[in-house]
């Protein structure tokens, strides 16, 4: 995966996203490209399912970078998010260096805190040197992990640079290309905001809607794909507790046309809502009266 430019305009991030099928609205575009000239982080809040993730995956394809992932969750601490030291080979060390008879003390504390006996996690990898360039450092959902994880990171984004008591500050020769994502089951704090260039990322509009799942299911019929569309963009409009996502339209697509679906019936729609839907009770709703007025409301003309 050979390294690319970055790009030089708004056109320019927008071409390079559509290369990779990421079909973004210009201003989700418009703050990418800012993201990546400035050098600040950039953070995504947006329902699940939506392309948050998505647009790191595409950049770093699409610019040659490495992707390196942390994926946030409760009790997320800086031993799995920045390092630990490994104290099996610590030790291992400490038995060689006394049945060789090395007593000094002050250099084997020096010895076992070496760079070879530190164990890089996801945020502290993030920060090393790379010939392709500088990585793409994903930070995903970081709403679920601890607040006092998230001020953690406030030196990382301020500085792109990682203290470690026993060895000292390590500190990026180039600062990664930085995606933070948040579903907002929390708010974030202003202070971490503040270090990053903004944008929700919406629901897509009909139009945008049908272009991604025609281009992520080519197979897919014309009259199909518009019906899918439609009634996926009438469910947002239902009182769900989790309305599908763009994720959630493209696999109920590829569902459909595994099945060799050539339009959408009441049959065909209730043997395949567990592609679209997550939550039974959402399920339950689209049952009845609700189906049949949703399903005439895609498939008229």
């Amino acid at each position: 995966m050979s390294a690319s430019a970055l790009p030089k305009s708004v056109d320019g991030m927008l071409e390079l996203l559509t290369s990779r099928g990421y079909l973004a609205e210009r201003s989700l575009a418009t703050v990418a490209y800012l993201s990546l000239r400035m050098g600040r982080p950039l953070f995504l809040e947006g329902e699940a399912g939506v392309g948050k993730t998505e647009i790191a995956k595409v950049l770093s394809a699409a610019l040659g970078r490495k992707l390196i992932r942390l994926q946030c969750y409760e009790g997320l601490d800086v031993a799995s998010a920045v390092y630990e030291w490994s104290s099996a080979a610590q030790m291992i060390a400490i038995r060689l260096a006394e049945a060789a008879g090395d007593t000094d003390r002050e250099q084997l504390s020096s010895d076992i805190f070496a760079e070879r006996f530190l164990i890089k996690r996801p945020l502290l990898q993030a920060l090393e040197p790379d010939v392709a360039g500088a990585p793409v450092l994903l930070i995903d959902e970081l709403d679920r992990a601890d607040e006092a994880f998230e001020a953690y990171l406030l030196e990382i984004l301020s500085d792109f640079q990682v203290t470690i008591p026993e060895f000292g500050t390590i500190k990026a020769p180039q600062p990664p290309i930085v995606i933070i994502t948040s579903n907002r089951t929390r708010e974030i704090h202003d202070a971490l905001k503040r270090r990053c260039l903004y944008h929700w990322v919406d629901y897509p509009e009909a139009e945008r809607e049908l272009a991604i799942v025609k281009s992520r299911v080519p197979d897919i019929s014309a009259k199909l794909s518009q019906q899918v569309v439609r009634f996926v963009q009438a469910l947002r409009d239902q009182d769900f507790y989790k309305s599908p996502g763009v994720a959630e339209t493209i696999d109920w697509a590829t569902a459909l046309t595994e099945l060799d679906a050539r339009s959408l019936t009441p049959q065909m729609v209730g043997d395949t809502l567990g592609a679209l839907l997550k939550y039974q009770d959402d399920i339950a709703r689209m049952q009845g009266d609700t189906l049949q007025k949703v399903l005439k409301e895609a498939t008229s003309d």
